[in-house]
């Protein structure tokens, strides 16, 4: 078993609702908190949004990587602003 194998098995055993409000919860604090402080937060979560995205590349369809793509655009978008 490869590392990230391992990885996506344990992925696949976090309650997506409990997923869902931890990134809520991280994103409205990068939004909400000033500056490089949230700048920081939302880099965080587009580091994560990215390993998410690459790790599962190989079974995505074409309009789902394009997707996921343009939001992790976005929020990099978002973090350069908000550093700004």
């Amino acid at each position: 078993m490869t590392p990230s194998d391992n990885l996506l098995g344990r992925l696949s055993r976090v309650n997506p609702t409990a997923a869902f409000v931890l990134a809520l919860a991280v994103m409205l604090g990068g939004l909400f908190l000033p500056g490089i402080v949230g700048a920081a937060l939302l880099f965080v979560l587009a580091a994560g949004l990215a390993a998410l995205t690459f790790t599962t590349w190989p079974v995505q369809s074409g309009s789902t990587r394009a997707l996921r793509l343009l939001i992790l655009a976005l929020l990099l978008a978002v973090v350069v602003t908000k550093a700004l």
